[in-house]
């Protein structure tokens, strides 16, 4: 089965250039494949995509719509599901939108990434799912638009001709990937979730075609909540599951172990579980997936991931990402897809979303404890501030020490908060970068385009508002991508049941009480789940596929010699301070070796992406 997924094009809104046709194959090859067999050529425009789903592009030579589409769409609309399942969901996207336009979007859901060309009116759209499952970068080159689902590729476009952007680099090193709509090229931008882009010859416009709704349900009663929420869980697994092979990843915590279960009871069999193990403490969390995996009787098979494993992996996340990718969980993802795949594994279920879209991240109610100081009234924080931080001797006295730093953090408004602890806040930005590189970059453009996101939503609770900030960084930018590449590079696909459109709108309908209350988090979800997930999972604490990376870099093995070259290479490169580099790695071996290890991967990652990547089209 072919898993390897790109869409690549171009089009002129203005005139017919009749550009050479080798074009969509360096497009193509700066992602390391061949160009499609059949590509669509119309003069003025070059369209071609490669994927496992049949029918990824069309021509409606009726309507003069062209379309492509990559991913696994739900139609809402009868007659356009069973065009869809006839002739493709190119097909099908090409009949909507010459009858609806834009409203295309009011019945179109599950995950996609959707190229449209209207020949007769000259213009052209490009638009992804709602939770930014799959992605679409492209450039504006005068009257030309090149689009692409890799960054990489549209930097390979002649007229583009892109270089690296150093202010996405310096992203990269705040947020650990390049969050959208940035990417590592200049010039070369990404469309956030639920976004479209809408280009004529003359302009280009950006809207967001649905939004979270938080709108908290007050009529129905909470029985009635319940069995509704199991239901469209159930209903999301059964969406997913299809004549494929059907898998699913299991650390344990309450999203797998919740996959795992509706998975076995779908499919009617037990199901197939893959789970990661780590010989170090702190970090083996397999027990947990036992306790899911007997509790369901799953057909669970584990692997355990050792410095060795991750030495192999170093170049091989490198090559993969199209913009470096500083997440060292994705060394588990793969190892744990690939011996999927080897046991006939097709397709695998993940648990992301879970977290974002009913309340699951710790930092929701720690967040929590600083509001309560926000809502304090100006006067009394005016009263208290002065006597708690001049207090005399207060630095030595523990109590008057933790009440600095509480407040010290309260008064920081979020979401900036959010990063106290950003490795680039630990020091002066001049100890960190070198300074041509540091004067050519807007520092504070991260929390700016994290501000953004945190207050475009409707809602005014906390809590909504840093779910909805994550459901762009932390899923979208960042989880998704993991996930959805290395699974790809292990030749597996994977989909994501709590990410289904249904779910997701009946999310908005729980307050935050029923989210978060206190230091309770997913309240509701535990609740609705209690009788059906084991207890052992109801009450642990959130974990995941961390990789203890920093400790095994610690130890005389196999992953010391890649990273010291590695760091090596990149202090002459003119971004990172080489004394900077020393210290880091000083500090990592004096001890926290976990917590140093943690951008020490970061920086490693992006030297060895900038091997592969120094110049536009580089694969």
């Amino acid at each position: 089965m072919n898993t390897r997924r790109i869409l690549c094009g171009w089009v002129n809104l203005q005139e017919r250039d009749e550009a050479p046709a080798d074009i969509l194959q360096a497009m193509f090859s700066a992602e390391g494949a061949d160009a499609p067999a059949n590509p669509l050529r119309l003069g003025q425009a070059g369209w071609g995509a490669i994927g496992p789903e049949s029918s990824t592009m069309a021509h409606d030579t009726e309507t003069g719509i062209v379309a492509m589409l990559l991913g696994r769409p739900i139609w809402t609309n009868p007659a356009s599901a069973a065009q869809a399942a006839a002739q493709g969901h190119a097909a099908a996207a090409a009949r909507r939108y010459a009858e609806l336009g834009e409203r295309l979007f009011d019945e179109l859901q599950g995950n996609f990434s959707l190229a449209i060309y209207d020949l007769r009116q000259g213009r052209a759209l490009l638009a992804i799912d709602r939770c930014g499952v799959e992605r679409m970068c492209f450039a504006r080159v005068g009257p030309l638009l090149v689009f692409s689902t890799s960054a990489r590729a549209v930097a390979a476009h002649p007229a583009v001709k892109a270089s690296l952007d150093h202010q996405s680099l310096y992203e990269y090193l705040y947020c650990h990937m390049v969050p959208s709509p940035g990417t590592a090229f200049g010039g070369v931008e990404k469309l956030l979730p639920a976004q479209r882009l809408l280009a004529t010859a003359q302009r280009t416009t950006r809207h967001f075609y649905w939004a979270m709704r938080f709108a908290p349900d007050k009529q129905t009663p909470p029985e009635a909540q319940r069995e509704t929420f199991r239901q469209l869980l159930r209903q999301a697994v059964e969406r997913q599951v299809d004549e494929l092979p059907v898998g699913a990843f299991l650390s344990g915590g309450t999203d797998s172990s919740t996959v795992t279960g509706l998975l076995g009871e779908v499919s009617g069999a037990p199901a197939r579980t893959f789970s990661i193990g780590f010989d170090a403490e702190g970090f083996d969390e397999l027990d947990y997936a036992r306790v899911t995996a007997r509790h369901f009787g799953a057909d669970a098979a584990e692997f355990y991931v050792t410095p060795e494993h991750v030495a192999e992996a170093l170049p091989l996340i490198a090559s993969a990402y199209d913009e470096p990718f500083g997440n060292a969980s994705a060394v588990p993802t793969y190892f744990c897809a690939r011996i999927a795949r080897e046991r006939g594994v097709r397709a695998m279920l993940a648990g992301d979303g879970g977290d974002e879209f009913f309340g699951g991240n710790v930092r929701y109610a720690k967040q929590g404890v600083f509001e309560r100081y926000q809502s304090l009234t100006p006067g009394l924080r005016q009263m208290l501030e002065p006597l708690v931080m001049n207090f005399p001797f207060g630095s030595a006295i523990m109590p008057v020490r933790k009440a600095r730093s509480y407040i010290r953090q309260a008064s920081v408004p979020l979401p900036d908060r959010l990063e106290s602890y950003n490795f680039l806040h630990r020091d002066p930005l001049t100890d960190i970068f070198e300074p041509e590189f540091l004067a050519a970059v807007d520092t504070e453009r991260p929390l700016a385009m994290m501000r953004e996101a945190y207050f475009r939503t409707e809602s005014a609770e906390p809590v909504d508002r840093m779910m909805h900030l994550d459901h762009k960084i932390t899923l979208a930018d960042n989880d998704l991508r993991k996930v959805s590449r290395m699974c790809e590079a292990a030749g597996v696909e994977v989909r994501f049941p709590f990410l289904d459109t249904d779910l997701v709108n009946f999310s908005g309908t729980l307050s935050v009480a029923q989210k978060v209350s206190g230091n309770r988090l997913r309240v509701f979800f535990k609740e609705a789940l209690s009788d059906f997930l084991p207890g052992e999972t109801i009450t642990k604490s959130k974990h995941g596929f961390g990789l203890p990376f920093g400790l095994w870099l610690a130890q005389d093995g196999p992953l010391r010699s890649p990273a010291t070259a590695a760091l090596d290479g990149l202090s002459k490169r003119g971004i990172v301070r080489a004394d900077y580099l020393r210290k880091l790695w000083q500090e990592h071996s004096s001890g926290h070796a976990s917590y140093f290890g943690v951008m020490i991967w970061v920086l490693i990652q992006l030297e060895l992406w900038l091997q592969r990547n120094d110049r536009p089209g580089a694969a």
